[in-house]
């Protein structure tokens, strides 16, 4: 038989890894709830008409049909399905079809797996999981929510931080008004081609940024250094305001962007201190974004990338009757961890949930020995039985190859033995509890 071998672009988890992506996304679904977001789940597919209608990402879709499918369901590409490459396209359709029934504004968080087939490389994979959240209005959106989307982002990265040991966060954030006013004010009339060459610099460099403006784009050399000047503003208070007025810029929407920034910097520092930061090179490249986005790095792990990103868009669907404005941010939960993981810095203390083996002194007592189990789980203990009646040093060793802590002897009034320290002591399993510490497996770092 010969060897099976991994499919690139395809991570798939140990169970210890798994366990710690779990607890990831319970810290992230109590946070959204707490915020009062509701769970959906959309299907899988949606019509190539659809999600292709960009025309951004078309080469990445993977197209669906049945290995023996009839003419019919072949005839048209546009009649074709494709898998989700994120979550938006099908919120956006979910609205737009469910609108009648929903609440507005309403709140949804969605944790699903997404398909994109792209050259996979270390946080870059064709299949992956994403946390979303998204506040919509039917016609219209309060600003407010541009503040509330990333604070509540930042609370959820926060938590994972203090809780699950995960390395920090810094989320930069600008404003397409901004951004737009800024360019309007110095004459550029096309502000989407800007916007996407300055959403390179990253990746790039201002010099073949400036290169690119000044040969792509109507720009003149003086626009061009004007544009990268702004991009260059940092600030983690409203002091960047003044930084871009003295660049001598003056837009009815250049104001209108500084204003909501100035407000979501002031509402973060306050909140979340050394978290937020002004970043006036963040562009979102993407057309649907009209205000706020923002982009999230792990502190000392920048060079991995964003984490973590979103904004406001004022038309996620439409009917023709109804547009449906919103902000959302959006979790890279598999490009956060899969790397970590990959590289041994992330793992947990133990790779089953048991916390307790109990023994089997004969095959003649495993009755015992499940009653015993039953009630240590009615505690809320996890616990396994013996798979075999062997010696108890066997089964202590057993038990400290799964990284077990505790072994369990007798019956119902026994003995519970701390397999690291040696201590044993009397017990009773129906009141016995593990410390808090070992009651589930703990994320730590490597």
């Amino acid at each position: 038989m010969s060897r099976v071998s991994a499919m690139s672009g395809y991570p798939e988890f140990l169970p210890a890894q798994r366990m710690v992506e779990q607890q990831v996304l319970t810290v992230l679904r109590e946070t959204f709830e707490l915020h009062g977001y509701a769970p959906i789940e959309t299907r899988a597919v949606e019509p190539m008409s659809q999600l292709a209608r960009k025309g951004e990402i078309d080469k990445e879709i993977y197209v669906v049909r049945r290995l023996h499918a009839t003419d019919d369901e072949t005839a048209e590409p546009t009649d074709q399905l494709g898998l989700h490459y994120d979550l938006t396209v099908p919120f956006a359709r979910y609205v737009q079809e469910f609108g009648g029934r929903l609440s507005f504004p309403f709140r949804r968080y969605q944790v699903q797996k997404v398909w994109r087939g792209e050259r996979p490389q270390e946080g870059r994979y064709r299949e992956f999981t994403q946390a979303d959240i998204d506040v919509v209005g039917s016609g219209a959106l309060a600003d407010h929510h541009d503040l509330e989307i990333p604070l509540v982002a930042l609370e959820a990265f926060e938590r994972l931080h203090r809780e699950l040991d995960l390395p920090p966060v810094r989320m930069r954030v600008n404003n397409r008004k901004l951004s737009e006013g800024f360019y309007r004010g110095l004459g550029v009339e096309d502000t989407a081609a800007v916007l996407q060459r300055v959403d390179k610099l990253d990746k790039i460099g201002p010099a073949k940024v400036r290169e690119l403006l000044v040969a792509e784009t109507p720009l003149r050399p003086e626009q061009a250094d004007a544009c990268l000047a702004l991009s260059t503003i940092r600030g983690e208070d409203a002091g960047f305001v003044e930084e871009v007025r003295a660049l001598g810029v003056e837009h009815p929407l250049l104001e209108e962007g500084l204003s909501l920034l100035s407000a979501l910097v002031a509402a973060a520092a306050e909140r979340v201190p050394g978290r937020l930061q002004a970043d006036l090179s963040i562009a979102r490249g993407l057309d649907y974004y009209t205000g706020t986005v923002y982009e999230t790095e792990l502190v000392g792990f920048e060079s991995r990338g964003s984490v973590g990103s979103g904004g406001r868009y004022d038309s996620l669907a439409s009917d023709g009757r109804t547009t449906y404005p919103g902000v959302g941010f959006s979790f890279g939960v598999t490009r956060l961890l899969a790397p970590m993981f990959t590289r041994g810095e992330l793992t947990a203390t133990r790779s089953v949930p048991s916390a307790v083996l109990v023994a089997v002194d004969d095959e003649g007592t495993r009755g015992t020995a499940e009653q015993v189990a039953a009630a240590l789980r009615a505690g809320g203990t996890s616990c396994e039985v013996a798979p075999k009646a062997d010696r108890f040093g066997k089964q202590i060793r057993y038990a400290e190859r799964r990284g077990i802590p505790f072994v369990w002897f007798g019956g119902l009034y026994g003995e519970v033995k701390d397999i690291r320290s040696g201590e044993q002591v009397a017990a009773e399993a129906g009141t016995w509890q593990p410390p808090e510490d070992d009651r589930r497996p703990r994320v730590v770092r490597g």
